[in-house]
């Protein structure tokens, strides 16, 4: 891969190299777009197969945060960071320090927090370094874990997703396949157990399969043949990249919403065949914008009610896309991405007017400041 037109290709403003050999550090952070605030994404620790994987991994999520909180309403730009290896392995408080000081270097171009592979606890590690970190523990005026929120988002995108198909809102006695069963996938399951859906899972972990079934009556599936369970909503809440030809063409599902970031291996692909098969797609960068919502929250002194208030906003969001995907021909992907492009172009010509005011930073204490001056 052309590291270089890659990067061009995707539209990125600034992608940083981190090194440190004493540390063990080996990390990417790449800055998408700016133009409706700073960057702020979560970082990933994760065995990558190669640097080349970790390069595409970290600037399609970039890309992705920044739609996610454009199409959210938020006034932030997209960003994300990667950190390549085992975290059960290699990751120690030296790294994380060091990973927070490469942040701190960016001046508060990127905000970061926690994902994949990292905790609330990791991020205090962070915070040592700069106080550009958000997703910090409760005890520290931070808004703890994001995942309820996350999957509150999902679940009503889900519901949003049904009515749409079917005038109804309500999930009782659907068939809900969830595919992972990380801290988003565990809290989805619990909405919808609670809700009277019939829940099959797929996980890695045998022994979380055994849980979920013991504590939810979720009926386990094999990971290697998941796609091929006949359901009415399948959700995928574990890595990127798995609606592709192969996959799309043995689904047996009437909606797809999920958590997991870039679900679709080939955006404009794979968008059509779900159309062409007559899925109903709910964007992931909606629908999982929970998270983000919360940490944006945490920015300006954290309140879990206006969090949930604010993610609540999902379901509006997702029928919105769906009447704008009918009017316009356009696939729901799509037409997540034009709203999104819309508001950014918009926003952008807000900014070349001139204002009076002075420019200000954003501290670990202010609000969040929308003419930015980074």
């Amino acid at each position: 891969m052309n590291c270089f037109e890659r990067i061009a290709a995707l539209g990125h403003q600034q992608v940083v190299f981190c090194h440190d050999a004493a540390v063990g550090l080996r990390s990417i952070i790449a800055i998408h777009d700016t133009t409706l605030g700073p960057a702020l994404g979560g970082v990933r620790f994760w065995p990558y197969a190669s640097e080349a994987e970790a390069l595409e991994d970290v600037l399609r999520l970039a890309r992705g945060m920044t739609y996610k909180a454009a199409i959210s309403g938020l006034n932030l730009g997209g960003g994300k960071a990667v950190i390549i290896g085992d975290p059960l392995r290699t990751k120690s408080e030296a790294l994380l320090r060091r990973f927070g000081q490469f942040v701190n270097s960016l001046n508060g171009l990127y905000i970061t927090a926690e994902d994949m592979g990292v905790s609330v606890k990791d991020m205090e590690y962070v915070r040592m370094e700069t106080p550009y970190v958000t997703g910090l523990p409760e005890e520290m005026g931070g808004s703890g874990d994001p995942s309820p929120v996350t999957a509150y988002g999902v679940y009503l995108a889900m519901k949003a997703s049904w009515k749409k198909l079917t005038g109804t809102e309500s999930l009782q006695g659907l068939k809900i396949l969830v595919q992972g069963l990380g801290k988003v996938g565990w809290a989805l399951v619990e909405l919808l157990h609670k809700e009277g859906a019939v829940l099959y899972a797929t996980d890695l972990s045998a022994r979380q399969l055994e849980e979920a079934q013991r504590k939810f009556g979720v009926q386990p599936v094999s990971p290697e043949n998941w796609y091929a369970i006949p359901v009415d909503i399948f959700s995928p809440c574990a890595r990127g990249g798995i609606l592709n030809p192969h996959t799309i063409s043995a689904l047996q599902c009437a909606v797809i919403a999920g958590s997991a970031n870039n679900q679709l291996e080939e955006e404009e692909r794979d968008s059509l065949l779900l159309v062409q098969k007559g899925i109903l797609y709910a964007p992931d960068f909606l629908i999982n914008a929970g998270g983000l919502i919360n940490v944006y929250t945490e920015l300006e002194g954290y309140s879990r009610k206006r969090a949930l208030a604010r993610t609540a906003y999902i379901y509006e969001a997702t029928l919105k896309v769906f009447a704008v995907a009918e009017q316009r021909g356009l696939t729901p992907h799509q037409a997540a991405m034009q709203l999104a492009e819309e508001r950014i172009q918009t926003m952008a010509a807000l900014r070349t007017r001139p204002v009076s005011g002075f420019p200000c930073k954003f501290s670990s204490t202010s609000s969040l400041c929308l003419n930015s001056e980074l």
